[in-house]
């Protein structure tokens, strides 16, 4: 007898984590997490490690006659990783969802593309080999292997064979070749540009790495400014594609696509120019006739009451020579940062414009942290009437009138003359008014918006004063690193010849050898016969380039590289791109959102246009097609609540009450938190820790179960219990009479689970089935709702469950399910799957693995019964379940059978029945 048990956890279950846990239950059936005779979880994952690493299964094929037509492809790739040397929960997260889809994909008999590789230059790497005085190759390299430990660890089927460490020379050497490909096209240049700098890392730091305080993102130090010669890419050439293209990526998440516009910043407008008037003695140098500002409201021209310009227009760099407050006021603004909305100001004495159309308006002029120099021409006019930030500026810098009202000029209304006019009116629906003191344009009254941004634009034209242009936000990559850990630049400066590319047979240029880093800074500089070649067009000497790549370089193409990646001659074959890219699935985080995505969509459509990738499929050479940005996982977090200060968790008590510890050195409780996971917050995970508790299956149904994917998830191990009691129960199922009572056909594993169905026990049960099924591959292929998975697993495990001993329901009929249910559960368990299907093989006396296959979801049945309503003189009585031809009956055969049922003894025996009406689901009678 198979007797659904009664689970419970014992009595000396591990407090804190449920380490050991009894399941009580009939005796045949009683253990622990295994029998004596059964591996536990962990020792069972272990039992499977090789088979399943490697996805050595027997796939059944599903269709025959198929064998001529190509197998369809399916690219899963998850972001690869920096190798610090350990991966965290966050890193399981990824790496679950991406192996579940791979396994999932290949058991439908698609060729899955599942690589992995090394992000693995880069600054930490530098930095950490200064501090342990050894080679960051060596670092590297043996946090790699650490990693790749850790990794085989979650039982992750990855394509190894298509491995890419980007520090490798036959790597790094197809970096360089693409690097000069933009070369040759005009993309990659130098130029001396205003940077920021770190003086404690000594390198450049694009504008995100700055935080909103000034300070680099890694060291913490208050960033200078610097002018150097620098190495830039111009993906601005590519801005209105990369925007435009935006709409194509239909299932890119919408905020990430939001991310993306708004950092590109295609803004159409008007270019303007404001004719400058100097009031002050300057005999140092003269200045431009005009300042050009760039705006897309040029409809509120009539309303500017002053010009603003970015800490490093050349205006104020001039004008900062003789003004000493002006400098003191640029450093302080220097330290906000390149990303502010500071409303402080500075007004420039003896310097104002006049308005373009009104010419004798003077125009005071103003120096604004919050204008961005490198966007436009690093000036904007000022409209306080109808900018909310201009508003706030202008009251700023006129709050010391001596209480007098600030003076707001607006000259656009509401359509609508009766509708509220509020100050600032920042609506683009309206219409324009001129102010009565400007004359000549009584013309443009009443225009709209749209009207009025083209006819005052026309109007500047034809002044010589301005133009409709478009600008963008976004700036040229500046690719140039002073460090020594990336990418060397292959480029070769000779006095004749000026920049030279690096022949290609000469690649890849490498980096030399060093025994250890002595300080932060570039040490190429310092590495003779580094530097110091002949020139390849002259021969005449001439230097190397010692700047080295950004390492967005590097991970901005390896998703090419990974489809050919032992290719020698190019980084990979353009047949085998038009094969297999686009990358269907990408999987990361939401913080790579800008860059690092921006910085491979341009790459793509670069590699497409010069014949790498051949026309770049249907996507205009975009390189992703979906995107899966999964949320942060957050650790438990302990805070003394009387210093707000961390706590570790042996200053905790866990031994009254684990749900509630208590502080050691005070006697109360902390505060209890979710939040990002850190070293500073004592809050982390070790997952080689959760699976040697738990085994490698039961951690990665636990992530993926605990939140959708999106979701930030609140890592909890404790909870971990319940995945461990399912497996346990699917490993029951197989060990009961259902494996064993029928004989299952190994080759015909597809046949429809409908062939017989012979009442409605067993039609209810095949339609929950194929519910379940249709619930579970939605989740895969469409939805990515992996944690409703888990709770469909469940499901379909109870419903087996629940049947074991239901005689009503066919043994083959229910042998079948279990099968299925073991072939569902392989891209997320793995190694419980290949167990399962050992003791069905064990169970059946086979000498052959049971065939794998993913099972079709078939339609649902009706029963074959139908419920009746028994109606008596107008009241329903009682309901009759009786087959589909029991109305065909005669008239006599239904009373009968009626009249013997209890609703029947009750209502109808023993009365005179005058009438009888049977309809589909109703049968009246009428009695005396």
């Amino acid at each position: 007898m198979f007797k659904r048990p009664f689970i419970g956890i014992s009595s000396h279950a591990n407090k804190k984590l449920g380490n050991s846990i009894t399941i009580i239950s009939t005796k045949r059936y009683s253990t622990t997490t295994s029998t004596p005779n059964e591996p536990s979880l962990p020792e069972l994952c272990n039992k499977w490690d090789e088979k399943v690493t490697n996805f050595e299964v027997k796939l059944l094929k599903k269709k025959q006659g198929n064998d001529n037509k190509e197998t369809p492809k399916k690219y899963i790739l998850s972001m690869f990783p920096y190798p610090s040397g350990m991966l965290h929960i966050g890193h399981l997260r990824v790496y679950a969802i991406s192996d579940a889809l791979n396994r999932f994909y290949k058991l439908n008999g698609f060729n899955v593309i599942h690589p992995m590789g090394w992000d693995a230059f880069g600054l930490p790497a530098e930095n950490a080999a200064i501090e342990r005085k050894i080679d960051p190759n060596t670092w590297t390299k043996s946090n790699i292997l650490k990693m790749k430990e850790q990794m085989k660890l979650m039982k992750v089927n990855f394509d190894w064979d298509r491995e890419v460490t980007t520090c490798n020379p036959d790597y790094y050497k197809f970096t360089q070749y693409i690097f000069l490909q933009m070369f040759k096209n005009g993309l990659a240049y130098r130029k001396e540009a205003e940077i920021n700098w770190d003086p404690v890392d000594k390198t450049v730091l694009a504008n995100e790495q700055v935080d909103s305080q000034g300070r680099s993102w890694r060291s913490g130090a208050i960033v200078e400014k610097k002018l150097l010669k620098q190495w830039f890419l111009g993906i601005t050439q590519y801005a209105h594609d990369l925007q435009a293209d935006l709409k194509l990526l239909k299932n890119w998440p919408s905020n990430v696509k939001t991310m993306q516009k708004n950092w590109i910043g295609e803004s159409t407008g008007t270019e303007l120019k404001f004719k400058v008037n100097l009031e002050i003695n300057d005999n140092v140098q003269k200045l431009d006739d005009y300042i050009t500002a760039f705006t897309t409201r040029v409809d509120t021209l009539f309303s500017v009451q002053y010009l603003a310009l970015a800490l490093n227009h050349p205006i104020v760099k001039h004008l900062a020579t003789k003004d000493q407050k002006l400098v003191e006021f640029i450093k302080t603004a220097e330290k906000l940062g390149p990303q502010n909305d500071s409303k402080m100001g500075y007004k420039l004495r003896g310097l104002n414009v006049y308005h373009p159309l009104v010419s004798n308006k003077k125009i005071p002029v103003y120096v604004a942290p919050y204008v961005i120099g490198s966007y436009g021409y690093g000036a904007v006019m000022g409209c306080p009437g109808h900018d909310e930030r201009d508003y706030a500026f202008w009251v700023k810098a006129n709050e010391d009138t001596h209480n007098n009202p600030v003076k707001i000029i607006k000259t656009i209304k509401p359509l609508n003359d009766d509708c509220e006019w509020t100050t600032p009116y920042t609506s683009k629906s309206g219409k324009l008014i001129i102010p009565n003191e400007i004359l000549g344009y009584e013309f443009f009254n009443g225009l709209t918006v749209k009207e009025a941004q083209i006819a005052i634009t026309e109007k500047l034209e034809k002044l010589g004063l301005g133009k409709f242009t478009t600008q963008f936000k976004i700036r040229d990559w500046l690719i140039s690193r002073q460090r020594y850990w990336g990418t060397p630049i292959p480029i070769i400066h000779c006095n004749n010849c000026g920049p030279v590319a690096v022949p290609e047979k000469d690649l890849p240029v490498m980096l030399p050898k060093v025994t250890s880093l002595a300080s932060k800074g570039n040490p190429l500089t310092f590495v003779d016969q580094f530097v110091n070649v002949k020139c390849p067009n002259c021969g005449h000497d001439a230097k190397r380039e010692t700047d080295t790549m950004d390492t967005f370089m590097d991970s901005s193409w390896y998703f090419f590289r990974y489809i050919d990646p032992h290719n020698e001659k190019l980084p990979f074959d353009p047949e085998m791109a038009r094969k297999l890219l686009p990358v269907d699935m990408y999987i990361g985080g939401v913080e790579h959102a800008i860059l690092h995505l921006l910085y491979s969509r341009f790459m793509s459509k670069f590699l497409t246009k010069i014949g790498m990738w051949p026309n770049g499929g249907d996507f205009n050479g975009e390189p992703f097609q979906k995107l899966v940005t999964q949320g942060m996982v957050h650790g438990m977090t302990y805070i003394n609540p009387e210093n707000k200060r961390f706590l570790k968790p042996d200053e905790l008590d866990f031994s009254k009450n684990p749900n509630n510890p208590i502080i050691k050195s005070n006697g109360k409780n902390p505060l209890i938190s979710y939040e990002k996971m850190s070293k500073s917050k004592y809050n982390g995970a070790d997952p080689k820790e959760c699976i040697a508790k738990h085994g490698s299956d039961a951690t990665r149904a636990h992530i993926l179960f605990q939140a959708p994917i999106s979701d930030i998830l609140n890592w909890d191990e404790s909870k971990i219990i319940g995945v461990e009691r399912w497996l346990q129960r699917i490993l029951k199922l197989c060990n009961s009479s259902i494996s064993s009572s029928v004989k299952y056909d190994n080759q015909m594993a597809v046949l429809k689970s409908s062939k017989s169905l012979h009442n409605d026990e067993e039609v209810k049960f095949y339609n929950t089935l194929q519910k379940l099924l249709k619930s579970i591959t939605i989740a895969f292929t469409d939805t990515l709702s992996l944690n409703t998975v888990i709770s469909d697993y469940m499901k379909l495990t109870n419903l087996l469950y629940d049947n074991v001993n239901n005689a009503s329901i066919d043994n083959q009929l229910k042998l079948n399910a279990l099968v299925k249910l073991i072939n569902v559960i392989y891209p997320i368990t793995p190694c419980v799957s290949e167990e399962a299907a050992a003791i069905i093989v064990k169970n059946q006396n086979w000498n052959e693995e049971l065939s794998r296959y993913w099972p079709d979801v078939e339609p649902i049945k009706q029963p074959n019964t139908v419920s009746y309503n028994v109606v008596i003189n107008g009241k329903m009585r009682f309901i009759y379940c009786g087959s589909k031809d029991f109305i065909e009956l005669h008239e006599g055969e239904i009373i009968k059978i009626l009249t013997e049922l209890p609703g029947g003894i009750k209502y109808l025996k023993g009365k005179d029945i005058m009438k009888v009406i049977v309809k589909k689901k109703v049968i009246s009678f009428v009695l005396k």
